[in-house]
Order: C-alpha cells, then sequence, then structure tokens
C-alpha cells in the first residue's frame, strides 16, 4: 500500500488573497514505512512574503528569488504522488494552496476521496486533546527536537511517523522494513484502510479488572431490580465481560 505524506509552507493563509506556496514536501511510505523517495522544492511565489509567514518558516524573499515557480515542477510533483493516497495534518489548508495551483495551469484538483487528514484521525483518537503536530509528537514519544521552525519536508516525515502510530500500521505490519514486493493500492482503497484500522484498532480499557468487580459485587447487592441489570440485557457483550468478571 503506497501513500505519500506531504506538507506545504506558504506565504499566507489565503490563496484567494494572493497568497502562494512556498515549499512542498512529499515522503513516500509503503505499507506505514518511508522508503527513502521524496519529493521536495522550494518555490518562487512572485510576491512579498508576509511576516507572519516568515515567523513560522524562516523562508525569506532573498532565499526564495532564484528557486523555480510551481509550473515548473508542477508535472513533477504530480508524477511523484501518482494516484496515492495523501496523508496530511490539516488537509484543507494545504489542498486549497495545491489545487488553487493546479487549476490556474489547467490540471484536474485533488479530490478529496484520496486524501487522509490525520487531523481528523487525531481529533477522533483523542477528543477534547491538543492535536497539533507538536502535541501529537509529545504524546507518542516522538523526537521533534529538530523542528525549531516549519519546514515542509521535515513536518512530512515526523508526520509519518505521527501516522504510523495513529494507525497503528507499523505494530500491525509485523515487519521491520517495508515490503516493496507487496502490490501497491489505489488511493481510494488506501483512504479506507486508514479508517478500518482507525475504527477497529483495540483501545486501553479505561476500567481495571478490579473495579470491574467491585461494580458486579455493588450490583449483585442490588438485586434483580437493578437497573444496570437492564442495561445489559440490551447490550450482549457487555454483559458477557460483566459475567467474566463475577
Amino acid at each position: 500500500m503506497r501513500e505519500i505524506v506531504l506538507d506545504t509552507e506558504t506565504t499566507g493563509l489565503d490563496p484567494f488573497k494572493g497568497d502562494r506556496l512556498v515549499e512542498i514536501g512529499c515522503v513516500e511510505m509503503v505499507n506505514r514505512f518511508l522508503t527513502g523517495r521524496v519529493f521536495h522544492r522550494y518555490l518562487n511565489p512572485e510576491r512579498p512574503m508576509s511576516p507572519d509567514a516568515f515567523a513560522i518558516h524562516g523562508l525569506s524573499d532573498a532565499f526564495l528569488a532564484d528557486k523555480p515557480v510551481f509550473r515548473d515542477v508542477a508535472q513533477e510533483f504530480l508524477d511523484f504522488i501518482g494516484d496515492s493516497a495523501l496523508v496530511i495534518h490539516n488537509a484543507a489548508f494545504d489542498i486549497g494552496f495545491l489545487n488553487y495551483e493546479l487549476k490556474r495551469l489547467g490540471h484536474p484538483p485533488i479530490a478529496q476521496t484520496r486524501v487522509i487528514d490525520t487531523l481528523m484521525l487525531a481529533r477522533r483518537r483523542h477528543p477534547g486533546q491538543q492535536n497539533s503536530l507538536d502535541a501529537l509528537c509529545q504524546r507518542y514519544g516522538i523526537d521533534n527536537s529538530r523542528r525549531t521552525k516549519h519546514g515542509a519536508l521535515l513536518d512530512s516525515e515526523i508526520l509519518a511517523e505521527v501516522y504510523a502510530e495513529l494507525t497503528g500500521g507499523r505494530q500491525s505490519s509485523l515487519g521491520l522494513t517495508a515490503d516493496l514486493s507487496e502490490p501497491v493500492t489505489g488511493s481510494v482503497a488506501a483512504v479506507r484502510e486508514a479508517n478500518r484500522r482507525l475504527s477497529f484498532s483495540e483501545h486501553t480499557p479505561r476500567i481495571t479488572e478490579n473495579e470491574r468487580q467491585l461494580h458486579a459485587a455493588f450490583v449483585a447487592q442490588i438485586g434483580a431490580k437493578a437497573l444496570w441489570n437492564e442495561y445489559l440485557a440490551g447490550s450482549p457483550d457487555q454483559a458477557g465481560d460483566t459475567a467474566k468478571s463475577g
């Protein structure tokens, strides 16, 4: 299963107000393991950098002045991503800029059906918690000490590790390296697989076995009229769990 982890940097927040891409970074994953293949380009945005954006990524007008414009690398970028699923954190932002640039050149847009948004995955896995890339690195013990500034390629490499943790991909693959002999699936299949892994991944129980036993003893003291028994009657799985603990 081939997936592309992708990140961008820009001159600002809104392409429809004149902001442009200044960096694209992509890393290739097969079966949730990095293969070493990357696509990385700095881009001349043909407009001044905003101070707020410069504070985030540190890419100056002088540094970008001799870099190619997007139209010069567009086909190379499209060839690299192919039809693979795209793994992006807060995907609406990056896809919005990419599709704006592609539309300007007459290319079809990147379909949402091939995008896996790790921010949405993280919010489902960790509701009510901070789910920025830095917060996820801290939660999963991923070293992001190199991330003193935002950078598209570095952030893609870090996101690849976060994505593997979010989906349980490394643990379920049972291998230490990517098996490049396995067939590469299409983007829609990859998106479905990511959602399947998230939906059915095993979660750590929130109560201990001792707490289960104490609760079962408490219900037994109340007797047959306990409301808990009515709940169990409509929940076979819960009834089985309580029976085991009793």
